[in-house]
């Protein structure tokens, strides 16, 4: 603020030194630079002048504008200020009985706007050099794209930083050769690695925003051989977001944009109606799925939110985050496990939440694979509990989190999910409540997922651990699997599994090479990659659908519907009350009664890998 203030006294002090200057200068050139032949009117306006000028300038708030953003528009409501403040001198002028020639009015005017046009210019170049420093590109730099937007940005780059852009990249042939900005297009995506090892980039900025998915992937790996530093304009909806598009708009480049598949895009503006002015509950609202719909679900307008955890610095997170960010918001934070029936049922009776999202699980393949009982607690009798309270309330709806590893399960987490789905199913046909599923892949930067494993391993100096060179995953960033579990309870009608496309799955030891470059170092050089098997109840691959269940498409054509398996729910409950019973004795085997409940379960291959 101190800095602030100076900066504007700065300003008044010029103003006042060159409007001074301005009458000086307007006077001796209208009079042929001799003693002035009316000494009381030169007087008057050489005392007037700058002061009204100061009071106009303060008055449309001039001395709060950057100068150093200063445009065009900004420089002609400087000259209509100027010329208003001339036009209240020659009215005091007039008011005292003086009489003011028109020509020298005229010619203090335009010395006036020159002069305070000029110093802005030079305290914006001598007086403020640490505004154009602070925070800014340096180095040669190469622009990505030869577009609006990468002209946009060498502008800014050349008008706001040290920075030097040194080359343009663009696949469009007609463009090679030419310039945009003055700096020369040297051709397409093949000239990448060459031009920076030529000009001595040290980084590159991709300036495509339009272009998403495969081919901005496909790029970015290619800037990737060069060794440079790499950032990213945001996505044009980003863009379009905001009144000025700027460098300070740069982001690092993420894993995500080397992923190669175009973002999920659902306009959940228009479908979200449905949780305005309604009671909306999150069980496990603490962890990385819950939180984000807590996030997206605040912004909505719900009558009351409450987050349900049993971990409350997770939980003591996010209700800091959600009242600062809505103040508005009737946020309720509480602390139960939903094993617990009692907890449960006394919540639902007092809040009667319409809306249920449950997010509350134990998902950690290998440690549930050492703790199966554990697994069958916390995520089948939880989601149990949780369904019956939903029925027994009256919940509108209630949507479950699931997994792709509850398809043809190897391990007890994703049997837990899959028994977690048929009790949704099966409660949905004896129910007023809509219960669906969402079922999903590895979500992006998730508590417990190799992103944050992988850059805790790079911090650490390496080895990055991976279990097989040909394991590989679908990925999704957690405002997309959110979404789709928003757009669920949104046109659930009952008894769905949702599933999104998530088109092609990632290697494992891709996204691991990708990282370490991204964060300044070379595979197997600076960080080594360590093979090191396959865990319990891992998989080399993972399925999003059961071969019986089938796909139905949606609107939204990344997003499908399987249909229901049958199955006998009598025995199935009896199955459950066999699991309750032997659940709390580590010393039974459970995986066999998993086994009878999900005939695809391969829990004997897992017992192989443990041995």
């Amino acid at each position: 603020m101190k800095n602030i203030f100076v900066k504007k006294i700065i300003f008044v002090i010029a103003d006042f030194i060159f409007a001074t200057l301005s009458v000086c200068a307007a006077y001796f050139l209208n009079e042929g630079f001799t003693k002035p032949n009316n000494p009381d009117v030169f007087f008057c306006a050489l005392g007037v002048f700058p002061a009204i000028l100061v009071l106009m300038f303060y008055i449309f708030k001039f001395y709060s504008i950057l100068w150093r953003y200063g445009g065009i528009n900004d420089y002609i409501k400087l000259a209509a200020a100027t010329s208003f403040a001339c036009g209240i001198l020659y009215v005091v002028q007039f008011a005292l009985g003086l009489r003011m020639e028109f020509s020298a009015l005229v010619y203090i005017l335009v010395f006036a706007v020159i002069f305070l046009t000029f110093v802005r210019l030079l305290i914006r170049k001598i007086y403020m050099p640490s505004d154009k420093n602070e925070g800014s590109l340096s180095g040669n730099i190469m622009i990505i794209g030869a577009g609006y937007t990468g002209s946009l940005l060498i502008n800014d780059i050349n008008k706001n930083s040290n920075a030097d852009v040194k080359c343009v990249i663009d696949d469009d042939i007609a463009k090679k050769g030419q310039y945009i900005c003055g700096v020369k297009i040297v051709g397409g995506r093949e000239e990448i690695v060459a031009a920076a090892k030529e000009h001595k980039i040290d980084l590159i900025v991709f300036a495509i925003p339009t272009c998403m998915g495969e081919q901005k992937s496909a790029i970015l790996k290619i800037c990737q051989k060069t060794g440079c530093e790499l950032r990213t304009m945001p996505s044009i909806n980003q863009i379009l977001s905001v009144s000025d598009m700027s460098a300070g708009m740069l982001r690092r480049v993420e894993i995500e944009d080397l992923l190669g598949r175009d973002p999920i895009k659902i306009n959940l503006d228009s479908i979200m109606n449905y949780v305005q002015d309604k009671t909306v509950m999150v069980t496990g609202g603490g962890g990385s799925i819950g939180s984000e719909l807590c996030r997206q679900l605040a912004v909505h307008n719900p009558k009351k939110l409450i987050i349900f955890d049993i971990y409350e610095n997770n939980a003591y997170d996010i209700q800091n985050e959600l009242l600062r960010e809505h103040p508005d918001l009737d946020l309720t934070v509480l602390i139960g496990s939903v094993r617990d029936t009692d907890r449960l049922d006394s919540v639902f009776s007092q809040y009667k939440p319409e809306i249920v999202y449950h997010a509350a699980a134990h998902k950690h393949v290998p440690l549930m694979e050492d703790s199966p009982n554990e697994s069958i607690k916390n995520n089948v009798f939880g989601t149990l509990n949780t369904v019956k309270c939903a029925d027994k309330h009256g919940v509108e709806k209630f949507v479950l989190i699931s997994t792709d590893k509850a398809v043809n399960p190897t391990n007890i987490m994703g049997a837990s999910k899959r028994i977690c789905e048929m009790i949704v199913q099966s409660y949905n046909h004896r129910s007023d409540t809509d219960f669906v599923a969402v079922r999903f892949g590895n979500v992006l930067g998730s508590n417990g997922s190799v992103i944050p494993l992988f850059k805790k391993q790079i911090e650490m100096g390496g080895p990055i651990t991976i279990t097989d060179p040909n394991i590989i995953r679908y990925f999704m960033t957690i405002p997309e699997a959110v979404s789709l579990v928003l757009q669920a309870g949104a046109t659930a009608k009952g008894g769905e599994i949702f599933v999104l496309d998530m088109g092609e799955p990632v290697k494992i030891l891709d996204l691991a090479e990708n990282l370490i470059k991204l964060s300044g170092f070379e595979p197997y050089i600076d960080i080594k990659i360590k093979f090191i098997g396959l865990r319990p109840g891992e998989k080399l691959y993972e399925e999003k659908l059961l071969a019986e269940e089938g796909l139905i498409r949606t609107q939204n054509r990344l997003i499908h519907i399987g249909q229901p398996i049958e199955f006998d729910e009598d025995k199935f409950y009896i199955a459950l009350d066999e699991m309750k019973k032997i659940m709390s004795d580590d010393s039974c085997d459970i995986r066999a009664i998993v086994k009878s409940v999900v005939p695809t379960y391969n829990y004997r291959a897992t017992a192989n890998v443990q041995k």
